[in-house]
């Protein structure tokens, strides 16, 4: 089996989805793995070391592809890219399907047989397959130090001669993946932290890592989370309240870092301009959900923002911002995905279909889109 592995085009992606020792393992179990020069060079990774892995080098996306099995990819083709790929290949990529459904259909018409790592099943067997936690726990940790990087002040609490620091407080809203590693990471640093969610069954390890938890509890946060373990959208009149909670909670906190998503809907708001407005000057908000509709009124994608004196920081694809570390969870997700289906003696790649993780990852096969999320035929 030949697999492919080009380099990523879309803007601010520098994320690559092979890293050399994966290279290694997928040529142990026979299969040819063709990567396109400079695939790796914005992650840390030179070519010479997928050389040294075993991989083979092309020099475009055109001639990477050709006659391969199946591509490797971080995010989904464009649509150049798209115009190359063939009748019968494998796509294994980020699609963001359940809001880009015109290119999940594009493709399915290709006659490519596409896979969506960020629909894998949220049960144990395929924890090490999740790319979304493995790409958000950077994600979090990221965004506290981008965070201090617009802070003027020190985080922990200091004790000196001339006087003592007082450390800085820190409100996380959202606390999935994401959120707890913007606490733990935030705590580490010394700030004094807090968190929200709708979800109370996340107090428990919100408390664990040092914060205080700050919710509006009543019979709706009973429901508030879906079977897969993400939050639910709340009714309005829950959103009011909890808005009336963060407004009078936010005044007082120096970074505020959100990162709320809810899966193929755009992002809840979570803070209004008035609340921007209440904090203090010097004050961060950081928006980790921005590319979905930000969870921030004001933040805007790509851009730091400032609002008399805070600062909004709204960068685009926080992963990617440490490709490095991400490309190689990413690489070994795909690598734990793949290779149970792959025949170490022959090389060959024989889905199991009934397998739950296959399953649920699959969204477009023999020309059709099939996934249960696509087609309405969900429960």
């Amino acid at each position: 089996m030949k697999i492919a592995i080009p380099r990523e085009r879309r803007e601010a992606e520098h994320r690559v989805a092979a890293s050399p020792d994966m290279v290694k393992k997928f040529v142990g179990l026979n299969c040819d793995v063709v990567i396109e020069s400079g695939a790796g060079q914005a992650a840390g990774t030179p070519d010479s070391e997928f050389e040294a892995a075993g991989a083979s080098l092309a020099a475009d996306f055109a001639a990477t592809v050709a006659g391969a099995d199946m591509v490797l990819k971080v995010q989904r083709p464009t649509a150049e890219e798209l115009g190359m790929l063939s009748a019968g290949q494998v796509l294994v990529c980020m699609m963001n399907p359940l809001v880009e459904r015109d290119d999940v259909a594009a493709l399915a018409n290709t006659g490519v047989m596409g896979f969506a790592m960020e629909l894998m099943p949220r049960i144990t067997r395929a924890q090490s397959m999740d790319v979304l936690s493995s790409q958000a726990n950077l994600a979090g940790y990221k965004t506290v130090l981008d965070a201090t990087e617009h802070y003027g002040r020190a985080m922990p609490m200091m004790m000196t001669a001339a006087g003592t620091v007082a450390p800085a407080r820190l409100f996380v809203m959202g606390a999935g993946v994401a959120g707890l590693q913007a606490i733990a990471t935030a705590r580490r640093l010394g700030a004094v932290v807090s968190a929200t969610d709708v979800r109370p069954a996340v107090k428990e390890q919100v408390e664990s890592l040092g914060a205080s938890f700050v919710m509006v509890e009543d019979e709706e946060t009973a429901q508030a989370e879906t079977e897969g373990g993400y939050a639910k959208e709340m009714s309005e009149d829950y959103q009011r309240k909890q808005q009336a909670l963060v407004a009078e909670h936010i005044q007082k906190q120096d970074i505020v870092i959100t990162t709320a998503l809810i899966p193929g809907r755009p992002a809840p708001q979570l803070i209004s301009e008035e609340m921007v407005r209440s904090m203090k000057p010097g004050s961060v908000i950081v928006d980790l959900a921005v590319e979905s509709g930000g969870n921030c009124a004001l933040s805007q994608p790509g851009e730091v923002v400032d609002v008399d004196g805070v600062a909004i920081i709204g960068h685009r694809n926080w992963p990617s911002r440490l490709a490095t570390d991400a490309s190689m969870l990413y690489a070994r997700n795909l690598y734990n995905f793949l290779s149970p289906h792959v025949d170490a003696d022959s090389g060959d790649l024989n889905f199991d279909f009934e397998d739950e993780t296959v399953a649920g990852v699959l969204v477009c096969r023999d020309g059709a889109v099939v996934h249960p999320l696509l087609t309405g035929e969900a429960s």
